[in-house]
This record gives structure tokens, C-alpha cells and sequence, in this order.
């Protein structure tokens, strides 16, 4: 049995059978009313819980802390349906569980580094006192967000990684232009390139909205649609001065290992 096969113990829910309710309240967000169905996990969940499809520990395997033991906190449901996602399984399948217990659980694990991930974790408005007060119990937390929701509401402490949307995609009109103005220096943005179309995109959007003066700017070859090589090239020929990052838990494990 490889490695893979024998991931780490994750607390995986199995889905929540819901009713039909109206979207979420709390976070601003942007072009759901079309789109019902997605938030339909996350209908009737009592106020003060979370809908949460696992937490678990392992290394982080994206973005400028790549490498470092992390917990992650993965919420149910999202508003978008990207080409290359690779946890669909997070759309529906979850648990409700009260904000207490959601804290808890990713304290017990015991390392500095939490991750609020998903889906898209910004959907449900208990994220926000989630996400202080793991920052009030001393941890460094990510969140990684699609940018289609706004992040004001997010605690200055918590450091934003976010996902801008590529032509290839398939979601590029999702995105919600406006945080990049509240992009803090301790934030990042990601772009996950499907081809050189994309990446000629992304380039053209860092220049112009100066991104890479705000915060570190990464670019991610979409797995198995891009060679990673071929990105190191394009990064050179550009002069950009980002950061090419792998998907380093694919590399370690299986690439459908799930809870790594």
C-alpha cells in the first residue's frame, strides 16, 4: 500500500441532507442570484454553525508557506465551478457543526499554521468569527478564497490568499475586481493558468493593476494541463517578478489523495 493510500487520519463527513433556503446572509456576494443550487448545502444551517466537509493536518502544499506542517479547515459549498477543481467533493458533502467545536478541533492538532479553505469558505458568515478567534489563540491563519466574495469583512490578521480567475477557468466573471484594492502586503494572489492564453492574461493583469507592488503574486500550472516547466519558461521570458509554485501535496501523495 503506498503512502497515498495510507493518508493522514482526516475527520471526512459524509453529506448533510438540507432543506431548500434562501442564500446565506452575511458576506457581500458576487452574481450567486443566478446560481441557487450551489448554496443549497448550506440551506437551513442554524445560526453560529459551519457546514464542514473535514479538517485535517498535513503539509501545506500551496502558496508562500509551502512546505510547513498546517491544519486544515475545509467548508462545504461553492458558487463556482472551475474546469480544473480538484475537490468537487466539497460542493455538497459536510457536516453541521457549532463554531465552539469547528475552534476546537483545529487547536487540537497543535501546529501554528490553519487554513480556512473549501469550496469557498467565505460563503458562510461564521467564518469570520472562526478565523479571529484562531488569530485571537495565536495562530497564523491562510484563508483561501475564489475572489468572488469580498474580503472586507475579513480580520486584518488573517492572511488572504487569493484565487483570481482565469479565462480558463471557466469563471473568469466571477471575479470581484474590487478586493484588489484591499489586497493588505501579508496577502497573496494566486492565478492557476490552463494555458498560455492565461498566462499571457494574468501577466496583463499584474502589470496593470500593479499587483506584485501590493503583496506576492504566485502562478500555478493547472494540474495536468500545463507542464510546470513550460510555466518556469514563460515566468523567465516575462521579467515578472512572481512566484512559480507546484501543488507540492501532489507531488507527495497521490493527486486524488484526499485529507493530504
Amino acid at each position: 500500500m503506498t503512502r497515498a493510500q495510507q493518508a493522514p487520519t482526516t475527520n471526512v463527513m459524509p453529506p448533510t441532507l438540507t432543506e431548500p433556503a434562501p442564500s446565506p446572509n452575511g458576506a457581500e456576494l458576487h452574481a450567486l442570484d443566478e446560481r441557487p443550487n450551489r448554496l443549497r448545502p448550506l440551506a437551513g444551517k442554524p445560526p453560529g454553525t459551519l457546514v464542514v466537509h473535514e479538517i485535517y493536518r498535513s503539509i501545506q502544499g500551496e502558496s508562500t508557506f509551502a512546505g510547513l506542517p498546517c491544519v486544515f479547515v475545509r467548508l462545504t459549498a461553492c458558487n463556482l465551478r472551475c474546469g480544473y477543481c480538484d475537490t468537487p467533493h466539497a460542493f455538497t458533502q459536510g457536516k453541521t457543526l457549532g463554531l465552539d467545536d469547528v475552534v476546537a478541533r483545529a487547536l487540537e492538532h497543535g501546529d501554528d499554521l490553519v487554513e480556512i479553505t473549501g469550496g469557498e469558505p467565505l460563503l458562510q458568515p461564521e467564518v469570520f468569527p472562526l478565523m479571529t478567534r484562531l488569530a485571537d489563540a495565536g495562530r497564523t491563519v491562510l484563508l483561501e478564497t475564489s475572489g468572488a466574495v469580498d474580503i472586507t469583512p475579513v480580520d486584518p490578521r488573517v492572511r488572504v490568499i487569493l484565487d483570481l480567475k482565469t479565462p480558463g477557468s471557466g469563471e473568469v466573471d466571477a471575479n470581484y475586481w474590487p478586493n484588489l484594492e484591499r489586497l493588505k502586503p501579508t496577502d497573496e494572489v494566486k492565478f492557476v493558468l490552463c494555458d498560455r492564453a492565461d498566462f499571457d492574461w494574468a501577466a496583463d493583469q499584474i502589470r496593470t493593476h500593479r499587483l506584485t507592488d501590493r503583496c506576492p503574486v504566485l502562478l500555478s500550472a493547472a494540474f495536468g494541463q500545463v507542464s510546470p516547466t513550460e510555466l518556469a519558461t514563460w515566468v523567465l521570458e516575462s521579467r515578472l517578478p512572481v512566484r512559480l509554485q507546484v501543488q507540492l501535496h501532489k507531488i507527495l501523495w497521490d493527486p486524488a489523495a484526499r485529507g493530504v
